[in-house]
């Protein structure tokens, strides 16, 4: 499969990569006819889906069962009124009719706009009206149902309501009771071209509302170094992404990458994320490669990793944040697995990354994605020297841009123009780069701490403190100060032997751990232990939320003794 879209399609080197990547883009690309379909005609019997929940329930697809059942998708949404260029909200977890709905909406040329469960009516609200979304397929569960009923008598283009079941309230169509009454499926004569929208993804964001990153039909196609290179995966393998479909990891590690591998898809089901379950399912299953954001790791080496068979995992990544070295160090202590690190946003595929070529470096992001054109930029927008900290960019332009580049902010061009503009997109993010050519997070540019002249990255004192055996997580923000201007703060999560220790001593302990681990000077100043961090519906820690809240309590007058 891969060999139809890269020209070249097994590299040995970094510099075999950077110099010979280089995509075969179709005519009119659409992935579900060009990828899922084109398997189902070769290998109709090839396993694609495997899904399990925490009820114990399983289902098995295969390709050539993909094809049916995305056609029949197809078919049923034609039935009640979904065209092609609509948008269609989806909030279905990680219940297998996400696949057949993304595979169907690609197929009839709908958007598609994908949503977390956590929504309230408010959210959902601004969505239907930014992006004047005309139907919403849901889970039948009672707080999303109603949700999303209270949302239409304030969103005037919202017409269409599906539910899944188990609950269909009145008002909404019964997918499962409806969809075999919809008539056979035939592909229409012209679906799609490259520039059209193919997704939309609300960005979480850590701060402000969110924005909506328009990716075209090629997005898709430019996931194939994310599953094929980045997640090394091949036809044999089954692999797991712990991501919830709301949001856009989901297409990253459990979609389009995977199936252009010809790999299946293992999806787990679940309420609540439990370490010790998820590991169960790994050794029930055989799970051969797994992703997970840094957080995930953290809670399974934690867990006594002897009592489960992990004998069939063979590769390991991570993305969403950056992965601190102590946690990178114990996980393959523990299980003789490397952790392969990745970059990205939702505005872009996998942008840096360590691919299995390379020797990660613990902490490191790895070198750029061959696909884009990576820079680091000082405030003045000249490039940095090695060693030097700048703003990670992606040198395009709307008319040359990467294949897996966004389009753009839909309906803000304003907001798009801010940070896409001279042939230059800012991310948003500093990193530095060693001599190695190997790129190290240092945070969002809003989180970059100035203290006392000194500019401090949240990352580095994260990491340092990460290293102490009490910390779960931790997320580093500054503190105005009448003296420093800023001082360095700690909100940290305990590890459940230390919680009745949080007091004065364990805060002198972390301090002077940090003042051992990195320079002195970096010390969180303040700590609070906090049963959990704030973070965004992708899980990525609202440091934001930490200063607003920092900033409030600064402000608030104090009561008189």
């Amino acid at each position: 499969m891969v060999e139809r879209f890269l020209k070249q399609t097994h590299f040995t080197s970094v510099e075999d990569y950077n110099k010979n990547l280089e995509f075969i883009i179709p005519e009119n690309f659409n992935f579900a006819y060009d990828v899922v379909d084109a398997w189902a005609e070769e290998q109709p019997d090839k396993l694609a889906l495997l899904w399990t929940n925490d009820q114990g329930k399983e289902r098995r697809f295969t390709f050539g069962e993909m094809k049916e059942l995305t056609d029949k998708a197809a078919a049923y949404f034609l039935s009640i009124g979904i065209r092609k260029g609509d948008m269609v909200m989806i909030i279905l977890k990680r219940h297998y009719e996400f696949w057949l709905t993304m595979m169907g909406l690609s197929k009839i040329g709908a958007i598609a706009i994908p949503a977390t469960h956590m929504l309230t009516t408010h959210d959902i609200v601004y969505r239907n009206n930014r992006a004047g979304v005309k139907a919403i397929i849901c889970v039948g569960e009672a707080y999303v149902l109603k949700q999303v009923a209270g949302s239409k008598a304030e969103s005037p283009t919202l017409e269409t309501l599906v539910s899944i079941g188990p609950i269909v309230p009145e008002g909404f169509h019964d997918w499962h009771k409806e969809w075999d009454l919809a008539p056979k499926f035939q592909r229409p004569e012209h679906v799609n071209t490259n520039d059209d929208t193919l997704l939309i993804y609300f960005s979480s964001g850590t701060s402000g509302e969110p924005k909506m990153a328009a990716h075209d039909h090629l997005y898709a196609l430019g996931h194939l170094s994310t599953g094929v290179f980045w997640h090394n995966l091949s036809e044999d393998s089954l692999h797991l992404t712990v991501a919830d479909t709301g949001w856009g990891k989901a297409v990253w590690g459990k979609l389009y990458g995977q199936w252009f591998a010809g790999a299946a898809v293992f999806v787990f089901d679940h309420e609540k994320f439990s370490a010790d379950t998820m590991l169960q399912q790994m050794a029930k299953y055989h799970v051969t490669s797994f992703c997970a954001p840094p957080t995930i790791y953290r809670f399974m080496i934690r867990e006594d990793l002897s009592k489960y068979d992990l004998s069939a995992l063979r590769y390991c990544c991570t993305a969403g944040e950056a992965l601190n070295p102590a946690v990178f160090d114990h996980f393959k202590e523990l299980t003789g697995i490397t952790i392969f690190e990745g970059f990205g946003q939702t505005e872009t595929t996998m942008t840096l990354g360590t691919m299995p070529w390379m020797t990660p470096k613990p902490g490191s992001m790895g070198m750029p994605n061959a696909q884009y054109d990576i820079d680091l930029l000082r405030a003045d927008g000249t490039s940095c020297e090695d060693g030097e900290k700048g703003e990670i960019v992606v040198r395009a332009t709307p008319d040359h841009k990467p294949v897996g580049l966004f389009k753009g902010y839909y309906r803000d061009e304003e907001k798009t123009k801010s940070v896409w503009h001279d042939g230059v997109y800012h991310t948003g993010d500093m990193a530095w780069r060693d001599e190695d050519g190997y790129y190290w997070f240092e945070g969002r540019i809003d989180d970059v701490i100035k203290s006392s002249g000194y500019r401090i990255g949240p990352f580095e004192v994260e990491s340092a403190l990460m290293t102490h055996p009490a910390v779960v997580e931790c997320a580093i923000t500054g503190v105005p100060d009448d003296i420093r201007g800023m001082v360095v703060k700690a909100t940290v999560v305990l590890g459940k032997e230390w919680k009745d220790k949080g007091d004065d001593n364990l805060k002198k302990e972390l301090q002077n751990h940090v003042k051992r681990e990195t320079a002195p000077y970096k010390y969180p100043r303040i700590i609070e232990f906090v049963d959990e961090l704030p973070k965004t519906i992708s899980g990525k820690i609202r440091r934001v939320e930490i200063r607003e809240k920092d900033n409030r309590n600064k402000q608030e007058p104090k009561a008189s003794v």
